[in-house]
């Protein structure tokens, strides 16, 4: 009873939110609403009337990533009460979400140029006076949401958070966007919103122990969860990182995004996405490969496979400052991740524009405009970043797309040479309505839909940036290979995926020109003196 405890290194720890996978766009409750009616409940509807075609579309490795949920075709019954129980205690987000389409077709009809005032008294009477009647330049109608008060609404409502932990033998999970998370022998499901101090005692018990008996009474386990709860601990500490206190600069690639950065006087992760330790064919850096402080975690944009709230929960208690890119739009398809992060518990966020500098211990970095990758949708929530240290510049370009090089013409013109590059290629790319469908309040033709992709760097757009700069090293990365992101990614590229051709052909140019290159998978360590 008295023994310090710990979280076993296999434990996964999902956060949910009316028990489908949280990801951002499930808090502003603008997104949530619209996410909840035309994905949520279109997907429960679909298996509860066809449970057996989902049953064989997740047998499909094409289908992957799809609409389908992951659960066979015997858990009919379970879906409909969820579905049932969302539309009772959700009614309001119902409500809203139609709100927000009633004001898109009123704007549609009846603004046409001529002053919006006389327009408010139209708004739905549930969105007055937290929408702001806009139009552009060109008289194009639109809206601002005012997101801090809607936020302070009952529209917004932690009571739909909750947390579910489990043991993980390996990589494969269910698609997370589209397979709620029902009760599973094996599992504990926590009713904690994410930010609650328990909630921050319990991500932190994977680095800091508790005593049982203060474990049980912090998240209030009753008697069904303790047995179960307690077979998720061990007195066995987990294994100290120990920071990097080298000369020069270490960078670590944890898969996907995830890129640590170490000096002996800094320390910066890009884009967290980690995974859990379990016996597996691939060695790979875990939770556990992570110093005792970050310094400062980056955020490149707005999507979960960039901002995965699973990671940047567990590592929470670690991180000093978060930096991402600024943004008060109030659009829908752009909500503020600032306000997103401090509702969900985070502190100390950093906005960074475009061009500004953040100083750090031995160096900076610099917020790097971030074209494409967002289907052409307005969308301020992106950046990239160049850091500088005394002896080393290193641009990470994410998913940028270069639509435009003389962008790059101008940063170099300001900047200067870069010595590394880090740049995403997945050039396919899901098309819009994969990601942005709820939001549409009109269908949206299939020829612009398959044009409007979310899609990277080709290899004509990448290496007009390494054109640019006179890098020594390019590294291709952020292509969702690693076998445990499956997940939030669906299905993976094979070696005739134009994303590998197109990575394929930058590296054999670089190589060529004497630059050390190469697509980053699974792990990679390099100190740079």
């Amino acid at each position: 009873m008295n023994e310090p405890m710990y979280l076993k290194r296999n434990v996964q720890l999902e956060p949910l939110i009316d028990r489908w996978y949280a990801w951002p766009s499930l808090i502003p409750p603008a997104t949530a609403a619209r996410t909840t009616t035309e994905r949520h409940f279109e997907i429960m509807e679909s298996y509860i009337s066809a449970p057996q075609v989902h049953a064989q579309a997740v047998k499909n490795p094409k289908l992957v990533g799809g609409p389908f949920i992951d659960y066979g075709g015997d858990r009919v019954d379970e879906i409909r009460a969820l579905r049932d129980e969302t539309k009772r205690a959700r009614s309001h987000m119902v409500e809203l979400s139609a709100a927000l389409s009633d004001l898109d077709k009123m704007l549609r009809s009846s603004a046409k140029g001529f002053s919006l005032v006389p327009l408010y008294k139209e708004i739905p009477r549930i969105l007055r006076g937290y929408i702001e009647l806009v139009y552009d330049l060109n008289n194009n109608p639109s809206f601002r949401i005012i997101e801090p008060l809607l936020y302070k609404s009952h529209y917004y409502d932690r009571s739909s958070q909750s947390l579910m932990l489990s043991f993980t033998k390996g990589d494969q999970r269910p698609f997370a966007l589209s397979t709620p998370r029902l009760e599973e022998k094996g599992s504990v499901h926590l009713r904690l919103p994410f930010d609650d101090e328990a909630a921050d005692k319990l991500f932190r018990l994977r680095y800091e122990p508790m005593q049982w008996g203060e474990i049980k009474k912090t998240l209030g386990l009753d008697n069904g969860q303790s047995e179960m709860f307690h077979s998720f601990l061990t007195p066995e500490p987990y294994p100290k990182h120990s920071p990097y206190m080298g000369d020069g600069v270490r960078w670590r690639y944890f898969g996907h995004a995830c890129v640590m950065i170490e000096t002996k006087n800094a320390s910066l992760l890009f884009d967290p996405v980690l995974s859990y330790s379990y016996p597996s064919d691939t060695r790979r850096y875990t939770y556990y490969d992570i110093p005792d402080t970050i310094d400062y975690v980056l955020l490149t944009h707005n999507h979960e496979d960039h901002v995965l709230f699973e990671t940047l929960f567990q590592i929470r208690g670690k991180v000093k400052n978060i930096v991402l890119p600024r943004n008060a739009t109030g659009s829908l398809q752009d909500p503020s991740l600032k306000l997103i992060l401090q509702r969900i518990g985070f502190k100390n966020i950093i906005e960074l524009g475009d061009m500004e500098s953040l100083p750090i211990a031995g160096g900076e970095i610099i917020g790097i405009p971030f074209f494409g990758e967002h289907c052409d949708l307005d969308v301020k929530t992106k950046t990239a970043y160049a850091v500088r240290f005394d002896r080393r510049a290193f641009l990470f370009a994410a998913d940028s797309c270069n639509i435009e090089p003389y962008l790059y013409d101008h940063i170099h013109r300001d900047l200067g040479d870069f010595d590394t590059l880090f740049i995403g290629m997945e050039c396919d790319g899901a098309p819009m309505t994969w990601l942005y469908k709820p939001l549409l309040t009109q269908r949206l033709e299939h020829g612009m839909d398959d044009s409007r992709r979310i899609v990277g760097s080709n290899y004509e757009q990448a290496i007009e940036i390494v054109n640019r700069f006179n890098f020594r090293e390019v590294y291709v990365y952020a292509m969702g290979q690693e076998p445990w992101l499956g997940h939030i990614r669906g299905s993976r590229s094979t070696p005739e995926s134009r994303p590998i051709k197109e990575s394929n052909r930058l590296i054999e140019e670089c190589r060529r020109r004497g630059i050390v290159s190469e697509r980053l998978f699974i792990k990679k360590e390099m100190v740079l003196k």
